[in-house]
Parts: structure tokens; C-alpha cells; sequence
């Protein structure tokens, strides 16, 4: 079911690992009213991904934001702000949907580290796999 309601959001790149969500908000806080100002963090080591999202609660503030703000420095980083895309209109392969490196889902060659085949890692014709035959010899 669509939402009708409409966010007014700026997508903000280069950020400096440094920059938190406070100084985000500080930084674009002349700009208008923030309902919002995120930092993405990798969900692995809770470091900064180094971009990060302001919403705000006008349109005319968040153009007056991309406007004021795209190329200037923060905490020592030129910074790039735009609008941000709408959640539903991503394209592109966004998250890790797919399974693996290559799409295939199993690991880097496609079939896994052994699955089903018969000898050894991936799909026999990856560069990760062994290529020999089934008892692990090679051919000179």
C-alpha cells in the first residue's frame, strides 16, 4: 500500500568517518526545520559508510540545503548533496539479495565450495577452482 506521505530528504556523500548524526544535523540546521538527520553505519563494524540522509519538513528547505550545501566542506570533506531517491524507486542491486559475489548464489565461482560437483571448489571453470579431476591430481 503507497504512503502519502512525502518525505523531503538529501542524500549527503563524502561525509568523514568522524561526522556523527549530531554534527550532520548541526551542519544543515539553517537550512530549515530537520525532522530527521541519519548516518549509515556497516552493520558489521558500526563504522560510518561515509554518507548519510537529512530530512526535512519543507521542500523549499531541503532545495535551500542541496543548494547551500553540496560541495562545501564538513569536517574536512567536500561533501556531495542531492535529493535523495525515493525507498521504493532504488534500482540497481541494493543490499545482498543476491547471494554471493557473483549472483549465483554460492560463493565466488557460482556452485559453492564443493555443493554437488565433483571436484572441489566452485564450478570447475572459475578461477578459484582446483580444475583436476575428482581425486585432487594434476595434470603437468
Amino acid at each position: 500500500m503507497a504512503s502519502a506521505y512525502v518525505e523531503y530528504r538529501c542524500f549527503v556523500g563524502g561525509l568523514a568517518w568522524a561526522t556523527d548524526d549530531h554534527a550532520l544535523e548541526k551542519a544543515f540546521s539553517h537550512y530549515g526545520n530537520i525532522v530527521e538527520s541519519k548516518i549509515i553505519n556497516d552493520r558489521e563494524t558500526g563504522r560510518s559508510r561515509g554518507f548519510g540522509f537529512v530530512t526535512f519538513a519543507s521542500e523549499n528547505s531541503m532545495k535551500d540545503a542541496i543548494e547551500g550545501m553540496n560541495g562545501q566542506n564538513l569536517d574536512g570533506r567536500n561533501i556531495t548533496v542531492n535529493e535523495a531517491q525515493s525507498r521504493g524507486s532504488r534500482g540497481g542491486y541494493g543490499g545482498r539479495r543476491e547471494g554471493g559475489y557473483n549472483r549465483g548464489g554460492g560463493g565466488y565461482g557460482g556452485g559453492g565450495y564443493g555443493g554437488d560437483r565433483d571436484c572441489g571448489y566452485g564450478d570447475g571453470g572459475s578461477r578459484y577452482s582446483r580444475g583436476g579431476d575428482v581425486n585432487g591430481s594434476r595434470r603437468n
